[in-house]
């Protein structure tokens, strides 16, 4: 190698190490925590980046507390593209949430991933079968900052359930959750995420048995809030829990965002990548295996970046 040099594009740092067959570009993508499928989706998306720029485009993948952090991150600067709910996406945007009166009117859409799903997973002792159940019973609503605390606080109040008053309410991670369901120390846990998720397969496997709570009675949450739609909880990935047949529930998309500032060419080579290897992200996790080219243009709630819009077109997908 034979120097590295940093450049800074509209506040946003890059690192281009000078080799013997070019420079190289470092990106980072922000992801969530190991147990679930942001990380290795993340894995993935680094893997057909850095082969079809024959390694020009390098690409690390970041743990992190999941869709916010990985918002606020890549308005910051720290990190080029994240990994985000599109539940998140659309607050950030107009300032809701966590975001309130501070639109984050830089964010771009980049690509949606897969659907994720609000699962809620209880032990059978605990007697929960219902929402109306979790009243009174320890409720892990996710850690500060989650998405999954967010969808739990939105689905809870959608029934009348006062987080705060009606719960003994945990702000656990997610990686506690299994542990504390199986050692009794926990009724329930929500968890928004694709599956298999390895989390739900440690739960679903103890000594305890589990089952998956229903999620109803959310038709107002989802004509209040587009980013919400009606989906299920697909058990049979789950044999060592209770029910059979999935279980009903609401879910958003996944998506990949980044900055308006970031250079279009480096956005429009990150998305093409993408696309053009859909077969291999289909095989590599099982939370991918339905990604098609158009249902990837969903979940758009923040503006189109002109990267990801310029390949969009030249592929077809886009005419206007």
């Amino acid at each position: 190698m034979k120097a590295i040099k940093f450049f800074i594009s509209c506040g946003f740092l890059f690192v281009l190490a000078a080799c013997g067959n070019g420079e190289r570009t470092f990106l980072t993508i922000g992801t969530g925590s190991q147990t679930g499928v942001y990380y290795p989706v993340g894995n993935v998306i680094k893997q057909v980046v850095e082969q079809e720029s024959e390694g020009r485009l390098r690409m690390s993948v970041a743990t992190s507390g999941g869709s916010v952090q990985n918002i606020n991150d890549v308005m910051s600067g720290a990190i080029q593209f994240g990994i985000a709910q599109a539940d998140r996406q659309y607050q950030a945007v107009n300032g809701l949430s966590n975001w309130e009166d501070d639109p984050q009117t830089a964010l771009r859409f980049a690509f949606s991933l897969h659907p994720e799903v609000v699962t809620l997973i209880a032990s059978e002792e605990s007697g929960i079968r219902t929402l109306e159940d979790l009243r009174g019973k320890r409720v892990n609503i996710g850690s500060p900052g989650s998405g999954q605390r967010g969808n739990a606080i939105d689905i809870l109040q959608a029934v009348g359930i006062d987080p705060e008053n009606d719960l003994r309410a945990l702000s656990l991670t997610v990686g506690e959750c299994a542990g504390r369901l199986q050692d009794g120390l926990m009724d329930a846990y929500f968890y928004t995420v694709g599956h298999p998720n390895g989390s739900i397969t440690e739960a679903t496997t103890g000594r305890l048995r589990v089952r998956f709570v229903p999620i109803t009675g959310q038709e107002g949450l989802i004509e209040a809030s587009p980013f919400y739609s009606l989906t299920e909880v697909p058990v049979e990935l789950y044999p060592r829990a209770l029910q059979e047949g999935p279980v009903p529930s609401i879910g958003m998309l996944t998506t990949v965002v980044t900055h308006a500032d970031v250079p279009d060419d480096l956005v429009y080579e990150v998305v093409k990548s993408v696309f053009e290897n859909l077969d291999d992200l289909r095989q590599q996790h099982q939370a991918l295996s339905q990604l098609t080219p158009e249902g990837m243009l969903q979940g758009q709630n923040a503006p189109l970046h002109p990267g990801a819009l310029r390949y969009f077109r030249e592929a077809g997908l886009i005419n206007e």
